[in-house]
C-alpha cells in the first residue's frame, strides 16, 4: 500500500469467523482449491506447494499457524474456497482460504488501529481495521506474516 493513496483496494476474504484483507496490489490470483504435495519436515503451517503452470508455489495454511477454527460455511460456499496467490518482494506464496469475498474500495482514513481483544491473528501481522455494517475487516500486513528469512525458507522448500 502507498501511505499517499488515499483510497486502494482489498481482496476480501474469510478465515475462520473473521473476515480479511490484502492489498489487491500484492494478489497475483486466487484459485480454486488444488491437490497439494506435502513436504517432509516443513513447519507445521506449510500445507505443502503445488504447480501453477509450471511454477512451484507454497501453500500456507494460516488456520494451523494461527490456530483459527475452519469456517461453518453455509451450503453452496465451500466452492468459494481456494487459494489466493500473494506476490511478496518476488515470491509467490499461497494461502489457502475458507471462502473469498469481494473486492473493496477503502478509504484509507477508515482504518483504524486493531481492537486490543481481536481474536486469532496477532495484531502485530495487522494493518487496521475498518469498520463495516457486518463488523470489522481485519486489513493484513502480508510482509509481516511472512518476514523476510521466514519467506526466504519458504520458497526454497
Amino acid at each position: 500500500m502507498s501511505i499517499l493513496d488515499a483510497q486502494f483496494q482489498l481482496v476480501t476474504f474469510q478465515l475462520g469467523e473473521e473476515i480479511y484483507g490484502v492489498d489487491i496490489m500484492d494478489v497475483k490470483e486466487i484459485v480454486k482449491v488444488q491437490d497439494v504435495r506435502a513436504i517432509p519436515n516443513a513447519p507445521h503451517y506449510v500445507e505443502g506447494i503445488f504447480n501453477l503452470r509450471s511454477e512451484i508455489i507454497p501453500i500456507i495454511n494460516l488456520h494451523k499457524r494461527f490456530h483459527l477454527k475452519k469456517a461453518q460455511l453455509e451450503e453452496g460456499d465451500e466452492y468459494m474456497g481456494g487459494f489466493i496467490i500473494l506476490n511478496i518482494e518476488g515470491s509467490k506464496i499461497g494461502i489457502i482460504i475458507d471462502r473469498i469475498a469481494r473486492v473493496v474500495m477503502i478509504q484509507r482514513d477508515d482504518i483504524q488501529p486493531p481492537p486490543q481483544m481481536i481474536s486469532g491473528i496477532g495484531a502485530e501481522y495487522i494493518n487496521g481495521v475498518v469498520r463495516q455494517e457486518e463488523g470489522y475487516l481485519i486489513v493484513l500486513d502480508i510482509r509481516r506474516l511472512f518476514d523476510p528469512k521466514e519467506l526466504q525458507k519458504l520458497v526454497s522448500l
